[in-house]
């Protein structure tokens, strides 16, 4: 990372979020539940396919965990009624309460995947960092006994991520990513080409494994060794999909709708904008670069 990155990505706290937002507008669909159904459209006639998360997560509260989850009940009655095909559902479990009891976590999951099953609506068990990941795949194990509809993420750059795979239920699905929490050494791979190298590792293991995988990334290296595998096993389009975030990398997701491939789009919107547009643009400070400019010229 540059001294400039560096430098971009240490005032960032001190930026003022009305700079914020005006980047953050690229990652997140908006506040409310309508603009993302003005998001969500747009990107259905583009081509690609959706699933729609509601910021927020390391819940602390029982009565803020189960506001959480009203207010997925009511993303989940707008989705019944929407004319969409193939929109899915994205939740942190923390923000449904594994951070104050597991127990208490998985009733509300149980609600909230068995009501979306019963409209045919997959739901995915995002994941978070270390804390949280033995929990959050106890749970996910738990829910997929009762349905299909329901799945998971794993990351690439922990260590015990192709473990993991291997405890997997049959036919589980499935989203790699390459993972963005800090976590320290003894837990997640640090170099990022042994991040890449575990992130196809991975990949094989979970075809081999007969998962479904949506294969969650922008880095143009991974996206060509995941067709690459793809083709040697002689897989079908319906074995995979791609997955981007919104706002990243939007040529290159046109590209690959182009080609035949089933690209689904993260597409999150909600009151905790600020905190998740923060950790994205720590991620990519070429982004963050324009919030400072913004700020030394006075926009």
């Amino acid at each position: 990372m540059s001294l400039f990155d560096r430098l971009v990505i240490t005032t960032l706290p001190v930026v003022p979020k009305l700079i914020v937002r005006r980047v953050a507008s690229r990652y997140v669909a908006g506040e409310e539940l309508d603009d993302a159904g003005r998001v969500i459209r747009e990107l259905h006639a583009e081509g690609a396919v959706t699933t729609v998360d509601i910021l927020g997560e390391e819940v602390h509260d029982r009565e803020l965990a189960r506001s959480a989850l009203a207010e997925y009940r009511r993303l989940l009655e707008e989705l019944k009624s929407a004319d969409l095909e193939d929109c899915y559902i994205s939740v942190k479990p923390t923000q449904l309460g594994l951070a104050i009891d597991e127990d208490f976590c998985r009733e509300n999951l149980e609600a909230l995947v068995g009501e979306a099953s019963e409209a045919g609506i997959f739901v995915r068990l995002d994941m978070e960092d270390r804390t949280a990941t033995s929990g959050t795949l106890r749970i996910y194990r738990h829910l997929r006994e009762r349905t299909e509809l329901v799945g998971t993420v794993l990351q690439s750059y922990m260590r015990r991520t192709l473990d993991d795979i291997a405890e997997l239920p049959e036919g589980a699905n499935v989203r790699l990513c390459k993972g963005i929490y800090i976590e320290p050494r003894d837990t997640a791979w640090k170099s990022y080409e042994t991040v890449r190298h575990n992130f196809v590792a991975a990949l094989e293991k979970l075809f081999e494994r007969g998962a479904y995988v949506a294969i969650a990334t922008h880095d143009e290296y991974l996206i060509c060794a995941a067709v690459a595998l793809i083709d040697r096993l002689g897989l079908s389009r319906d074995q995979y999909e791609l997955q981007m975030l919104l706002g990243v990398e939007n040529q290159v997701r046109r590209i690959l709708i182009a080609e035949g491939h089933k690209l689904r789009v993260y597409v999150p919107y909600g009151k905790h904008w600020y905190e998740y547009s923060t950790r994205r643009l720590r991620e990519n400070p070429k982004i963050a670069g324009h919030v400072l400019r913004a700020l030394l010229r006075g926009d």
